[in-house]
């Protein structure tokens, strides 16, 4: 008797082991809203219409997936007050086979596996002078309701507003070894390529033998490198060991730490701890952990750590910033170099052009010419003068 109660058990015991093996294999709620088209209809001093169209795609092979609620939230970024300015949001559902909607109300719908629909939303801006804007900072709430049940998602939009003029006056920065500019841009995000942008904005003032360097940060945001905490769930490691961090690492916080993790992994953050603590603490090697982590440890900007209103969100480092790189000095001809610098005379190369030497760089950049807090100069122009 006691033998089919082992049994029974062990059976028991396997098949929930077998239902806990296909949960974690779950799909879920696999539907997510695209980062969005935008387009300015009309562009007045007293009257802006931007509209964004997006895709939400299902992205599971058998599971239906609604769309219960959509919400979008626009917060405005300016020079100054925004308080004479008003706003209006309009939505409207542009589901598969069904007219839509002109009176702002989303009709909830399923999207089957592997399909996708679509919706709009379109901003309109009035007020006395619209050239005190920057920028528009828009979240587009939506629900998703499916197998996990109903989880709320966010999809952040920046769109830029004011375009610095490119043909703008020139204050080259004089240093040992170059002459540098540092080089204005408008608000970037997504919706920007990093060619096209030094195209608008460097080109019209270099010249053969000019190097072209880019911050770290601001090519990350391009690339959509960039994730609210509220998106981010930290897990055990992430609660327990990011007290050990300096208070200023942008590791030493729950969500941050969780973000590496989510990019390299739980077991090499926890490898790279442990071999970290013991070459610290026993023989006095700093930096070990960064090293075995990988370059994103080093690289995580997290909240406070970039300009609004990405000062918001926690910035990874860059993707393949060599191929970056090698696709600038191809499309534009000018050597390349994606860097990461700041205030403290440190100067740090993700990536370089062959024809760009480490000297050049740490010379030309020691003092930081971009700026750390919000001067908005992504991109800094060098022209060697002494042939280094």
């Amino acid at each position: 008797m006691e033998w089919l109660l082992a049994l029974g058990l062990g059976a028991i015991a396997a098949g929930w082991g077998l239902i806990e093996y296909q949960y974690r294999q779950r799909e879920g709620n696999d539907l997510e809203l695209d980062e969005g088209k935008w387009e300015r209809l009309i562009f007045e001093k007293q009257r802006y219409v931007l509209l964004g169209s997006f895709v939400a795609t299902n992205f599971t092979e058998g599971w239906d997936v609604f769309i219960p609620e959509v919400k979008p939230e626009v917060t405005l970024l300016a020079e100054g007050s925004t308080a004479t300015l008003q706003q209006r949001i309009g939505l409207r559902a542009l589901h598969p086979g069904q007219k839509p909607r002109d009176d702002n109300y989303w009709e909830a719908y399923i999207v089957k596996g592997k399909h996708a629909t679509q919706l709009e939303i379109e901003v309109e801006l009035t007020g006395p002078d619209l050239s005190i804007l920057e920028a528009l900072w828009v979240r587009v709430h939506y629900l998703t309701y499916g197998p996990e049940g109903r989880i709320p998602r966010v999809r952040h939009c920046v769109v830029p507003l004011r375009f610095p003029d490119p043909n703008g006056p020139e204050r080259w920065l004089p240093t040992p070894t170059a002459d540098v500019l540092p080089i204005r841009t408008h608000l970037l995000s997504p919706l920007d390529d990093v060619v096209e942008v030094l195209r608008h904005y460097v080109m019209p003032h270099a010249q053969t033998g000019d190097v072209v360097t880019i911050g770290e940060s601001p090519l990350a945001i391009m690339q959509g490198r960039w994730r609210h905490p509220s998106d981010i769930y930290p897990g055990w490691l992430a609660r327990r060991l990011c007290y050990y961090f300096i208070r200023t690492s942008s590791l030493a916080t729950a969500c941050g730490l969780q973000a590496l993790i989510d990019e390299v992994g739980a077991w090499r953050v926890a490898l790279a701890f442990a071999v970290g603590a013991i070459a610290k603490g026993l023989f006095r090697i700093p930096g070990v952990f960064y090293r075995l982590a990988g370059e994103q440890a080093r690289l995580i900007d997290d909240v406070t750590g970039t300009i609004p209103p990405y000062d918001q969100f926690i910035v990874y480092g860059p993707e393949n910033p060599q191929a970056v790189c090698d696709r600038i000095l191809a499309e534009t001809g000018l050597q390349a170099a994606i860097v990461d610098v700041n205030d403290l005379k440190r100067v740090f190369v993700l990536a370089k052009t062959p024809g760009v030497t480490l000297e050049l760089l740490n010379e030309a950049l020691l003092d930081n010419p971009a700026g750390n807090a919000a001067e908005q100069t992504p991109v800094v122009l060098i022209r060697p003068t002494n042939g280094v």
